[in-house]
């Protein structure tokens, strides 16, 4: 297609686009129109490769080093309930091995509740030490604090009650909703973290799915209702300055197994009416940072799952969905990726794949040293020339953006 062609695609969009809006629809009207012209326009354009001179996002990275940048792009959880100054934590921050740090009230590998939450007091006190080892980056600290049974902080250490994204879907009442939304980010924020891995946009396509349906983890099996009320719980969100990730690109809702175990195929079950929260929200400019799934899709992409595959983050989410933010894989010790995969060949293809953070909850397999290593394994790849270091000065980039968009801190040698 030549760009004359692609002009006028452009503006026969945006005209539909006009029109509509003067027609006076409705906003799910609206979106819907708006919708169906982008996907019209977004299915006649060429692919474009991330080094092209056509991709929007310009490299500026220039005071780190190699190891720092590849530090920021790493997220790890960690066992205790405190980081005390000679802790393996506190030195992987001192170093900049790690740009963020993720908390859980249960450890899987050991089957206890002894992990990271206690009480509000004490994890009021672990995240200002976390902050305080961060010299000059400041620290992403998140948690799953999705609402109902996805929360990490829960009543039962002294934490307000909260409700599932079930409920709130089924009620559909946007006052309701952006009540819960104030409620949980003023809880973060109370509490010393920055971001929560929420709201969850998978539609409720399987109600009996073990990782989302069967959890009250969807607001419902209509996209237009999960587009609604996951906006309004992004921008409750933004308003106590709590960054927010929507999940699980591109899309878990119908999946029959977890990938928290193992191999997940939903390559007989996905379609891509999943795909059209992530569209709606992208257009409205409303995720901070999106997270991916580790699910397996044949139509998508014949060889990788999801979070490893270039065709889907790439190809779906940044190139045709038009995506610009931070990418996070779901976590890396899960089984459908540990079970496959080597650390080395996860790490080249889910950056290579174009994510951005990659996530070890260091929950279901446990690795003290999982940042030394895993900053030592990307440093190599990168002089090997098996990850082109403009895909880490890319992600790092991304990652200041949305560092210095939300959080106060010393960026002068960034």
């Amino acid at each position: 297609m030549n760009i004359c062609n692609c002009q006028i695609i452009l503006i026969i969009t945006l005209t539909v686009l006009i029109a509509v809006l003067s027609a006076g629809c409705t906003a799910s009207e609206t979106r819907q129109e708006f919708k169906e012209a982008i996907i019209n326009y977004s299915d006649n354009l060429p692919v474009t490769d991330d080094k092209t001179e056509n991709n929007i996002h310009k490299t500026k990275s220039s005071g780190a080093t190699i190891e720092e940048k590849i530090g920021q792009m790493l997220m790890i959880g960690f066992r205790g309930y405190t980081a005390d100054n000679d802790s393996q934590i506190a030195d992987d921050i001192r170093k900049g091995r790690i740009g963020g740090v993720i908390l859980f009230d249960q450890d899987v590998a050991l089957g206890t509740d002894e992990r990271n939450i206690r009480s509000p007091e004490q994890v009021r006190t672990l995240n200002s030490q976390f902050q305080g080892y961060a010299e000059e980056i400041p620290l992403f600290i998140a948690v799953d604090q999705e609402g109902g049974k996805i929360c990490r902080l829960k009543e039962k250490y002294g934490f307000p009650a909260t409700v599932s994204a079930e409920y709130l879907g089924t009620e559909n009442n946007e006052t309701l909703t952006r009540n819960a939304g104030k409620n949980l980010a003023g809880m973060l924020k109370k509490n010393g973290f920055n971001m929560n891995f929420a709201p969850v946009v998978d539609l409720n396509v399987n109600h009996n799915s073990p990782a989302i349906g069967r959890l009250n983890r969807s607001f419902s099996a209509d996209p237009e209702v999960v587009t609604d009320n996951a906006g309004w719980i992004i921008e409750e969100h933004r308003k106590s300055g709590i960054i927010t990730a929507i999940k699980h690109f591109p899309g878990h809702g119908s999946a029959m197994a977890d990938s928290h175990l193992g191999f997940t195929d939903v390559t007989g079950t996905w379609s891509e009416e999943e795909l059209i929260p992530y569209q709606n929200l992208i257009e409205e400019d409303l995720p901070d940072m999106i997270m991916t799934a580790h699910i397996y899709n044949r139509n998508l992409d014949p060889d990788y799952p999801a979070t490893l595959s270039e065709k889907t983050v790439s190809g779906i989410l940044r190139n045709k969905l038009g995506y610009e933010g931070v990418i996070i894989t779901d976590a890396m010790d899960m089984g459908a990726i540990t079970d496959s995969y080597g650390l080395r060949d996860a790490l080249k293809l889910s950056i290579n794949a174009g994510c951005d953070i990659f996530l070890f909850a260091n929950n279901i397999v446990y690795d003290e040293n999982i940042a030394e290593k895993s900053v030592s394994i990307v440093k190599e790849l990168v002089e090997e020339s098996e990850i082109p270091e403009e895909r880490i000065n890319e992600s790092y980039d991304r990652i200041i953006g949305l560092k210095r968009k939300y959080l106060p801190g010393n960026y002068t040698n960034v």
